[in-house]
């Protein structure tokens, strides 16, 4: 077996009594001492602090940056002014997803990109596939990344950098935190109120304690990380989407800059356009839906999804327990003329049906901080 990779904080959740499981290639602490649901109810109250330093972090520049990320993404960059940043999604040549990843302008030649943890490899192969001669991809290898998140996040971090409070949902500045230059971003993973903090690995333990020197701050694993954005409707790659997903199947087509769908001034023109405008155009077979579940007990990634009549008609990619509604959600996909609101399906747990509604998303309404 590979060796696993471990980032910079890794003795600190060792030190607060983390259980560590594999992750990506890296040992990665999924809960601390507290558990699992007291870990995610705090983020939903106060701030609790994620180590995501196993994310891929990246920076694009270069003359022909722009035109490049325009081909490889759905993006409209004359309207990413610097500062802003996008949820956007990489196609594959198939109308497929890549990965889904966040683009950030630092500059109008310079572009900061997160990548998931599991897609790092293939996604710098992609880009570097397609870019020209002109673009320069450096990867971050010498950074970690923490995200700070909940209602107390903003009261937190300012305590260290009071102009973090200038920044709105989906814009991050350049900040200098315990001394380091840090990179912050206003955004999350959790559908609260929070930041994610690009960080110098060897300035990263400094930085995670001065920000756990606040009552209001506990550390938060990866357990309660999937909970949070399963409550929150957010996709996780590779369970809800993958390189066969259609972006329309998968409800992300909001992710396509207006003027790059059809009919728009910049049409088209990033790779996969066509077959995901074909298939936006005929129809897909199934759709991405959210479910609330009958009684107490979750239902499990993979589980088939049937009808009334015991025919299966999708399945399970995200399940769980919701500690903020006290009740099993999931999400997956159906075929299409079941994706409709209220409608009620079974999922089959142990060859028994377990009753089900298709739900909107999601389930617990985001908080993001607009200004």
């Amino acid at each position: 077996m590979t060796e696993l990779l471990q980032t910079p904080l890794h003795a600190m959740h060792l030190a607060a009594g983390a259980k560590m499981v594999p992750f990506a290639g890296y040992d990665m602490p999924v809960q601390y001492p507290d558990g699992i649901k007291t870990e995610h109810l705090h983020t939903r109250d106060a701030a609790g602090l994620f180590d995501v330093s196993h994310m891929g972090q990246a920076v694009l520049s270069g003359p022909q940056v722009r035109a490049d990320l325009e081909k490889l993404l759905p993006l409209d960059l004359d309207l990413l002014q610097p500062g802003q940043q996008v949820y956007t999604f990489l196609p594959n040549a198939d109308g497929g997803i890549v990965d889904d990843l966040i683009v950030t302008c630092w500059d109008d030649a310079t572009y900061f990109v997160v990548f998931n943890a599991g897609c790092k490899a293939k996604d710098e192969a992609h880009f570097r596939a397609h870019l020209s001669a002109d673009t320069t991809l450096e990867l971050l290898d010498d950074r970690a990344l923490l995200a700070l998140q909940g209602p107390k996040a903003v009261e937190v971090l300012a305590a260290l950098a009071p102009e973090v409070q200038q920044l709105v949902f989906m814009t991050g500045k350049h900040v200098s935190l315990v001394g380091a230059e840090c990179f912050v971003t206003r955004s999350g993973y959790t559908g609260e109120d929070g930041f994610e903090i690009s960080v110098p690995a060897t300035a990263a333990g400094q930085l995670a304690e001065a920000l756990m020197q606040s009552p209001l701050v506990k550390w938060i694993g990866l357990g309660a990380r999937d909970s949070l954005r399963l409550e929150a409707g957010l996709c996780l790659y590779s369970h809800d989407m993958n390189d066969d997903t259609s972006p329309v199947a998968a409800s992300l087509m909001w992710a396509v800059a207006k003027s790059r769908r059809v009919g728009g001034s910049k049409e088209g023109g990033f790779i996969g356009a066509e077959k995901i405008f074909a298939v936006q155009k005929n129809g897909v077979a199934e759709m991405r839906v959210g479910f609330l579940i009958d009684g107490k007990a979750p239902v499990r990634e993979d589980a088939d999804i049937v009808d009334e009549d015991g025919e299966v008609i999708g399945r399970v990619t995200s399940g769980g327990f919701s500690p903020s509604l006290n009740a099993p959600i999931a999400m997956g996909y159906v075929k299409a003329g079941y994706a409709i609101l209220g409608t009620p399906v079974a999922a089959m747990v142990r060859d028994k049906p377990r009753p089900m509604t298709v739900s909107k998303m999601p389930f617990v309404p985001q908080r993001y901080y607009r200004g």
